[in-house]
């Protein structure tokens, strides 16, 4: 059974840091990328950073040069990590990571159960 925790979301002041994590296990199936999407309150779900099986990572123009996705694979898990930096009250929201990949010809997506992140003075 596929399972996806969330840890490190919390309250911190503009300008601060937080670090989240994402550890996956039970996975069974090919993984095709890693990613992190954010939902404020009356927002879609966006897309914040993705990291490949090849360690290539893309991120939303917003925090390009503040966040940065990682990943580690450690014997039946996957972890994914996010370090936010300079973190601005916009960047507060619900964070939830994402394993997308394949097994045969069959997608599979699983999502995190989602962490709060607020930033405010």
């Amino acid at each position: 059974q596929v399972q996806l925790v969330e840890s490190g979301g919390g309250l911190v002041q503009p300008g601060g840091s937080l670090r989240l994590s994402c550890a996956a296990s039970g996975i069974d199936f090919t993984i095709d990328t890693l990613a992190w999407y954010r939902q404020a309150p009356g927002k879609q779900r966006e897309l914040v950073a993705v990291i490949g099986g090849d360690g290539s990572s893309g991120y939303t123009d917003s925090v390009k040069g503040r966040f940065t996705i990682s990943r580690d694979n450690a014997k039946n898990t996957d972890t994914v990590y996010l370090q936010m930096n300079s973190l601005r009250s916009e960047d507060t929201a619900v964070y939830y990571c994402n394993v997308h990949g394949r097994r045969r010809w069959q997608t599979m997506d699983y999502w995190g159960q989602g962490t709060q992140v607020s930033v405010f003075s």
